[in-house]
């Protein structure tokens, strides 16, 4: 006598956990291609919200100069960005040659508390690293770096030169109107949501760059500006902000104040301070307020997402994550899953719109 059927639920929950693992799969096989397509979608989103915005707060504005001054805004916020890194760099490096006899002494009275006779020294541990062996490491990995952001910008070039045919393509694939709103709702709610993950990101980590210049200000730590500047650049990535600054800043407290450990130990008390409040009681709230994610949810996709791609995954895990929670509501079988990701059960903020009357029409009195 054959075996009865499994239930049609149970098929369908097991067909969409499959489906989860060959897509992270596939993701991953593919990562080398599909990373550089998703951080120039990403960068298009950011040059589209720019556009909007000078068209919504400028009313003089024209409409065609909007994407093309966003354009240009863009490079040369980003531009800016790499001169800021560059030129605080420089000196930064130049003052570590004057802090190398400072070091050997850190590390001799290390040595001497843990019972170690003959200290190393810098030079010591420098040669015995052998860094030779890593330049060409560097050098292939700066080549890659390179080769990726030309990537990324002919895909961002090719984005925005077709997105003027975007429109009838929507038409063409959704001929009936209902289906064609619903999908053109569910694009706006995705476009919505990389928007306010920009803006929470971009007011947080001004939050924390501003707050740890502060205390290194007071501290009177040297390149203070330019440990703010990676601080924030740094703060788009949770985990790597975390650990820029609150330790290497400490660290290097200690090296040029050899003579008392307190201002490395204010800076650590100050900056774990600063980073739990913002990052434990902001952060999540903002999140899941607007991006209707769970917070744990946030910390999941950022180890997830840097899994699969890196460190460009770490950088686009909570838009990747809110599109995939909107894509995966419209349909039964994986609606599950969505609620799930969701903060309050509604991935869809069908209950939201719900109760909001519709204009021209007064709410109903109870």
């Amino acid at each position: 006598m054959p075996a009865p059927a499994p239930p049609p639920v149970t098929t369908r929950n097991a067909v969409v956990f499959l489906a989860v693992i060959a897509g992270g799969a596939a993701l991953y096989w593919m990562q080398d291609i599909l990373t550089p397509l998703a951080l120039a979608v990403f960068l298009a989103v950011l040059v589209d919200s720019f556009a909007r915005v000078l068209i919504s707060r400028l009313p003089g504005f024209p409409r065609r100069a909007a994407l093309p001054a966003a354009l240009v805004i863009s490079v040369l916020l980003f531009g800016v960005s790499f001169w800021v890194v560059i030129d605080n760099g420089r000196g930064f490096f130049d003052q570590l040659k004057d802090y190398a006899p400072r070091l050997n002494d850190i590390i001799a009275k290390v040595a001497h508390a843990v019972g170690i006779h003959v200290a190393p020294t810098i030079g010591g541990l420098v040669n015995e690293l052998n860094p030779q062996r890593y330049i060409g490491q560097a050098a292939q990995s700066f080549g890659n770096f390179a080769s990726s952001a030309l990537l990324v910008l002919i895909y961002l070039g090719f984005i925005i030169a077709s997105r003027r045919g975007f429109a009838r393509k929507i038409v063409s694939l959704f001929p009936h109107h209902a289906e064609r709103e619903q999908n053109m709702k569910l694009f706006q709610r995705i476009r919505d949501g990389v928007e306010q993950y920009l803006w929470i990101q971009t007011v947080t980590g001004l939050m924390i760059a501003v707050a740890a210049w502060v205390v290194m200000m007071l501290v009177r730590l040297d390149n203070a500006f330019f440990w703010a500047f990676l601080i924030f650049l740094a703060a788009y990535i949770p985990i790597l902000g975390g650990a820029i600054g609150c330790f290497l800043p400490p660290l290097f407290a200690l090296v040029q104040f050899p003579d008392s450990l307190w201002p490395a130990i204010i800076l650590f008390a100050a900056l774990q301070g600063i980073f739990f409040f913002v990052g434990n009681v902001i952060l999540p709230r903002m999140q899941g307020d607007s991006l209707n994610m769970d917070p744990t949810v946030v910390l999941l996709s950022l180890a997830v997402w840097g899994a699969l791609w890196g460190v460009p995954g770490m950088f686009l895990s909570t838009p990747l994550t809110v599109a995939v929670m909107l894509i995966l509501a419209q349909f039964e079988g994986s609606r599950w899953i969505a609620i799930l990701l969701s903060e309050d059960g509604d991935p869809q903020g069908e209950r939201l719109e719900a109760v909001k009357p519709r204009r021209g029409t007064p709410a109903r009195k109870k």
